[in-house]
Order: structure tokens, then sequence, then C-alpha cells
């Protein structure tokens, strides 16, 4: 059973998300009502703006997917709070630093903080270092967390059993639940990204700190920083997967998912996929090997299809002409794998070479990443936070407030991505902060996506409240 540490550090890391949730939901809606020409920034702090959107935004479902699997692993091993506590600890400490360095210090490099960037002073000059300090806080933080529920899981399974292995003979002696599978295969590519983050913050360290008598290779550089930023934005939507395989069955009234062979198999390939899918980032760096970019698009196609394809198979047969117990937990991991399945179609077409040439850069590519970050993974991390509130208070549930959700999350959500989408197609580009007049359909898309988000920020609000105030009472509680 879990333990009332566990209980209560889970609380505070959902209290925490949520709070960071909805003011960087505020600071997206400013962003698109500058682009549509309602409100006039000053490009330094609309870029500022952005840069701490998508910094929180990727920092928060990341922690929030580990919140989860951490509070729901301990149902198979113990998991070791002082990492827990450090690492909230530490995290709180780098979105503090983040966010006064990009307010006040007006530091605007984009959450991809590309080299060499940073070093472009055109902000105060602590921020570039504070920066490089707080990613690696955060960093160390987050592997330290990672590292010690991997070596949890391997206490009790051997490597070949926490992936599965001996599910590709008949009749395993020992079966491993989806839940440790997806959880360990995850934690292997955050593990890594991780490292190879730390390993970034050096080599801006080691050129900052050289005063100029070292620099650098630029390519190696890029690769490091979308092989750890696409890499964790990706992770993040897996461990909400790992606790929809937990809890999507159970909260239905139906037998807990079993490991089958396709499952190990496509899990087993995920984490190959993954690490290798970033180089679709890097199509435009015509130095990059040519190899590199073939592997790119090939795993950006693999990397979406196993998990998928097993996925979506796993929730249509359970709910398939079959009595359930729908509630809005279960509910918001439905329309989550819808919206996590669509951005994935998107994702794909972007990482077409022939496609990405043209569509490089616009808005087709906040469009799908939003697409299953904001209708996929939010929701999966979502539906734990409200399963979580309402185990240790009231289960009594308002059904017409759940309706009332449900209906402005994808009223909203279908509205807010449709708006870039349209705007990809359009090929007009991202990141910028005013529209020139040649892009005659930027400004309204801006408005109308600025419109669809704040219908969707109201159901946010309303999820905020009841489940804030039900994690309070759990925090003091002494049950």
């Amino acid at each position: 059973m879990e333990s009332i540490k566990i209980k209560k550090i889970t609380s505070v890391w959902i209290i925490t998300v949520l709070v960071l949730f909805v003011a960087s939901i505020v600071l997206g809606i400013l962003m698109r009502l500058n682009q549509g020409g309602a409100l006039n920034q000053a490009p330094i702090n609309f870029y500022s703006n952005m840069t701490i959107h998508g910094l929180t935004m990727i920092g928060i479902w990341f922690v929030a997917g580990m919140a989860g699997i951490n509070f729901l692993m301990e149902r198979y091993v113990k998991t070791s709070y002082k990492a827990n506590l450090t690492a909230f600890i530490l995290t709180v400490i780098g979105v503090v630093m983040l966010w006064v360095i990009t307010l006040v210090g007006k530091f605007h490099v984009a959450w991809t903080f590309l080299y060499p960037m940073p070093f472009k002073i055109m902000w105060a000059k602590w921020a570039t270092p504070a920066f490089l300090v707080a990613m690696s806080i955060l960093s160390i933080g987050w592997l330290i967390w990672s590292i010690s529920m991997m070596t949890q899981i391997l206490k009790k399974y051997s490597i070949a059993q926490a992936f599965a292995w001996q599910h590709f003979t008949k009749d395993p002696s020992v079966k491993t639940p989806p839940f440790i599978l997806i959880s360990m295969i995850t934690l292997v590519g955050v593990i890594t990204c991780l490292f190879v983050a730390v390993v970034l913050m050096a080599l801006y360290f080691a050129e900052f700190l050289s005063k100029g008598s070292f620099v650098n290779d630029a390519l190696l550089m890029k690769n490091l920083t979308y092989f750890f930023g696409h890499t964790i934005a990706n992770e993040m939507l897996y461990l909400g997967l790992a606790v929809l395989y937990e809890l999507f069955a159970e909260v239905g009234g139906k037998a807990k998912w079993q490991t089958s062979w396709y499952v190990a198999l496509a899990w087993n390939f995920t984490l190959i996929f993954i690490l290798t899918a970033f180089f679709h980032h890097l199509y435009m760096d015509f130095v990059q090997p040519e190899g590199f970019q073939i592997i790119g698009q090939l795993a950006s196609y693999m990397a979406s299809l196993p998990a998928a394809a097993v996925t979506v198979f796993s929730v249509w047969v359970a709910v398939y002409r079959t009595k359930i117990k729908w509630s809005l937990t279960n509910l918001l991991f439905f329309i989550g794998v819808a919206g996590w399945v669509i951005g994935g179609f998107g994702a794909v077409i972007d990482a077409t070479i022939s496609n990405n040439v043209v569509l490089h850069n616009t808005l087709w590519v906040p469009a799908h990443f939003h697409s299953y970050n904001v209708m996929g993974n939010v929701l999966f991390s979502l539906a734990f936070f409200y399963w979580f509130s309402i185990q240790f208070t009231e289960k009594v549930v308002n059904e017409r407030l759940s309706k009332l959700v449900l209906s402005l999350l994808i009223i909203g959500g279908a509205g807010f991505l449709l708006a870039f989408y349209l705007g990809g197609a359009d090929s007009i580009p991202r990141r910028y902060s005013n529209y020139p007049a040649e892009f005659t359909s930027a400004k309204p898309l801006a408005l109308v996506g600025a419109a669809f988000a704040t219908v969707y920020l109201i159901p946010i609000l309303i999820l905020f409240v009841t489940i804030t105030k039900r994690c309070i009472k759990v925090l003091f509680s002494s049950r």
C-alpha cells in the first residue's frame, strides 16, 4: 500500500503542476493575442514569454508523468521517497530560476535554446549562466529520480524480466506487468536523454568559462540539444501511457491488462525508434550525414507505430461492445488516446522529408506537438490527477460537471489546434511575434486560436479547483 509520505508528495506535485499549467496557458493565450494584433507586446517580452511557456510546459508534464508512475510503482516495488523529494526541491529551484531569468532577465532563446544563441547576449548578462545552472539543476534532479526508480525495478525484476523478454516464449514463469515494462522502457530513454542534457550543459559551461578559447561544434550541439529536447518531450508521453495501461481497465471495472508477446515486442521496438527519431529536426542541416536523415525519417514513422497500434487496439478491445464503468478518469484516457494518434499523424506528415521542405518551421510544427500534448499527454496526466484526488477523499462525482469539462476540453482543444493546422497548411511561419500583412490569414487564425484556448482554459480551471481542494485534504490528512 502507498505510504502517507508518497500520498502527500504526490499531492504536492499535482498542485504544483496545475498552478504552473494555468500560468503557462495564460502566457500562450497572450502570445496568440499578440500575433493576432489584439495586444502589442514588445518583441523581447513576446519571446521571453514564449521561452518560459515552452520550458515550463515540457517540464511540468514530464514531472507529472514521473509523479504518476512513482505513485503507482508502489504497487509493485518500494520507491525512494528521498529521491522523489530531492527531485521536487531541485525542480522548484530550477523552475523559479527559469521564470526569473526569462521574465526579469528577459532571456529569450525559445525552449530549444539552440547553440550559439545563449551566448548572443541580448538580455541581462547574468541570465545566460543562470540559465545553464537552472537547466543543470533540473537535469540532475530528474536524473537522480529516474535512476532511483529504475534501480528499484531491477531489485525485483531481472533486466530480461523488466523488458518482458520472457513473454516471447509460451507460458513464462514470471509475468511482467505492462506498467513495469512501459515504465522501464521509458526510464531507459529518460535516463539516456538526461545524461545527454548534463553533457550538453557541461559543453556550454566549457565554452562560457573559456571566454572564447574553446568553441563547440555547432552541428554536434544541435544534435545533442534535439536528442535531449525531442526525446524527453516524447518520453513524457510514454510515462502517461504507463499510467493508462495500469488504470484504464481498473477504473472501468475490468480485469487488468496483461503483457503478451506483441505488447512486449512493440514496446521494445519503441525504445529503439524513439531514441533515433530526433534526426528529423535536422533535415535542413545539409552537412549532416545523409544516412542520419534517412534514419530520422524511418524512425519517425516507426516510433509511433508499435506503441500506438498496440495501445489503440487494447483500448478498443476494452470498450467495444463491452459494458464498462465510464468515469471522468477513463474518458480523459480515451480522448487522450485519440489526441495522441491525431498528433502522431501530424508528426509523421511533417517528418516526411518531401513534406518537411514545405512545413519546416511553419505553424504545422506547434500544431502536431500541441495535439499529442494538449489533447493527449495532458489528458493522461489529468486523468491520473483526478483518479488520485478521489482515492483518499469523497468519491461523489458531479456527472453534469464532468460532461461540461469534457465538452469544453474537446471544443476548446480542437478549435485551438485547428487554427494551428490551417496556419501550417497555409505556410504561416511559427515564432513570429507580429505577422506582416503578406500573411493574410495569420492574424485571424491567431485570434481564433486564442479564443478556443480560452475555452480550453475554463475546464482546466474547474479541474484545478476540484483536484487541488482534494489534494490539500490529502496533505492535511493523517491517513
